[in-house]
């Protein structure tokens, strides 16, 4: 808790949370703190070209890593936990083995991937995805931020671009600890979420562009309102979600006005939309829907849409074992738990595609995150360390 406290005051917003974007001088100082810590606790520190942090706790065996881990680069308005406890719970885990004098069969590794939250540069999830090899590093440093800077020289002026090649670290397993994000383990009562899956994410940014004009002498039938347009659509977004039920949601997150004046009718509106489904199949047919009733739109309002990809990751299906063994070593806790999906992107998404993963949800007060007010318990943080701590011995000496 001293922990998440130090680093939660690195970015600190007024009235809580915090402000740490993805290759910024607050993620960098971020950066420093936590790897100062990883080297008070006496491990092996690696850091690769795109920024990921690996401190290595070794093992009797040489051979791959058990590695837990997330991240701490946040969202603008984001919260003091979202990430960081995966990061800092794997080292209260270190601390613990190493004051217990434990020695483990495996190694033990943690790691602090870069830009998970994709607020500044997307795709999100960007660091892991690397890592595993589903985007080239020179791919990534060419991706251009909100700010029109690029990582490459971002990274190259926070001092994060490392030496190690990308995914040259083995991996056994690796599990991630974080909060939900969502109001389902409060909601029910529930302490600790076994994560089954990861809702597929598709995010879109759309740029419809019309013709200015004036917003008292137009006629309504007349004009090419790239303002109604886009209104439009960011509405059907809502309705998708809503005649698809289930896990389907949509969210239009960014809209921006040009000319943006109270008595100009808009000639180009560039806005964001992010759809999610726990279903593959269902996903796509989201998409289509919005495709279409947009090329309606288009044709109607005589305007012309272009859109972009932003990223685009399929549901998640994570390990039964490691799944299995989260659920055991919560109720040998005596500690409610529930077997559940994350509607939320992590880290843990994207190592699945090389290794046996799972993840172990805490709860969020409220369902609240990426916002300033988010909370945990430290009753619930010290619960869900104590399950990571029984899954890593489990996995560590597991030969």
């Amino acid at each position: 808790m001293g922990r998440l406290q130090a680093l939660g005051e690195i970015g600190a917003l007024a009235g809580g949370g915090v402000c740490r974007l993805a290759l910024s001088e607050e993620d960098k100082a971020g950066r420093d703190l936590v790897v100062s810590w990883m080297r008070e606790l006496g491990l092996d520190i690696r850091i690769d070209k795109i920024g990921n942090i690996f401190a290595t706790r070794p093992g009797t065996f040489d051979g791959p890593a058990v590695m837990t881990g997330s991240h701490i680069d946040s969202v603008k308005t984001g919260g003091v936990y979202d990430g960081a406890l995966g990061v800092l719970a794997g080292l209260e885990v270190v601390e613990t083995l190493n004051e217990q004098g434990i020695q483990t069969h495996h190694p033990l590794t943690v790691a602090a991937f870069t830009n998970e939250e994709g607020a500044r540069f997307a795709p999100d999830m960007m660091g892991s995805l690397v890592f595993v090899g589903g985007m080239s590093v020179e791919e990534a440093y060419e991706v251009v931020g909100i700010d029109n800077k690029s990582v490459r020289e971002c990274i190259e002026s926070i001092g994060y671009d490392g030496k190690q090649e990308c995914g040259q670290t083995a991996v056994k397993a690796f599990v991630e600890i974080h909060v939900e994000q969502g109001p389902v383990l409060e909601a029910q009562g529930i302490t600790i979420g076994a994560v089954e899956q990861v809702q597929g994410i598709s995010w879109q940014e759309f740029t419809v562009t019309g013709v200015s004009n004036h917003a008292g002498t137009t006629p309504t039938n007349l004009r090419q309102d790239a303002g109604y347009a886009a209104c439009q659509v960011a509405c059907k977004a809502r309705q998708i979600a809503e005649q698809y039920g289930g896990y389907q949601v949509a969210t239009v997150g960014v809209m921006n006005f040009e000319p943006n004046l109270v008595n100009v009718i808009p000639n180009k509106v560039s806005f964001t939309v992010d759809l999610r489904n726990t279903d593959e199949q269902v996903l796509q047919e989201a998409e289509q829907e919005l495709a279409d009733f947009i090329e309606m739109v288009s044709r109607q309002q005589r305007v012309d849409v272009k859109s972009r990809r932003l990223a685009r990751f399929e549901p998640v299906n994570f390990s039964q074992k490691v799944v299995a063994k989260v659920k055991q070593a919560a109720q040998e806790l005596n500690l409610s738990v529930k077997r559940m999906p994350s509607g939320a992107g992590h880290d843990a998404q994207m190592l699945a595609r090389i290794c046996p993963t799972g993840m172990i949800f805490v709860p969020s007060a409220g369902g609240i995150s990426h916002n300033i007010n988010e909370h945990t318990d430290s009753k619930d943080i010290e619960a869900g360390a104590n399950v990571l701590l029984g899954v890593l011995l489990d996995l560590l000496d597991t030969k």
